[in-house]
């Protein structure tokens, strides 16, 4: 069987992996291996946290939404409460939007939930 002479190929594949690891921190921008492993546990760490970010946004539309409704003087459990009980559809990130963006529109939903 003939000989394979993989420099070409091998130099082009040690290229891309170090371009890719460019600005990482010591041997992971500098070292195939390192940087190879560096680029696994990255795309699997960006790929929970694409996951993540989404419980973060949630979390914060519930914090604005609760600071909104205690100026009110209401808490969140009780709004939601009163909002489900009454069939009323909006969705948290929506409601979160206009407590922050639009406080006189917020106390017109409010008005209608407690009426």
């Amino acid at each position: 069987m003939a000989r394979v002479k993989r420099s070409k190929i091998a130099m082009k594949h040690r290229r891309n992996v170090l371009s890719q690891a460019k600005g990482f921190r010591f041997g992971r921008s500098k070292k195939e291996i390192e940087a190879k492993v560096a680029l696994r546990k990255a795309g699997a760490h960006a790929f929970a946290h694409r996951r993540d970010k989404k419980n973060d946004m949630r979390r914060l539309w519930t914090v604005r939404l609760n600071a909104g409704l205690r100026a009110e003087g209401m808490t969140y459990s009780t709004f939601i409460g009163t909002l489900s009980k009454k069939g009323m559809t909006i969705n948290r990130k929506v409601l979160s939007e206009i407590a922050a963006q639009h406080p006189e529109t917020f106390k017109r939903v409010l008005e209608q939930v407690k009426a």
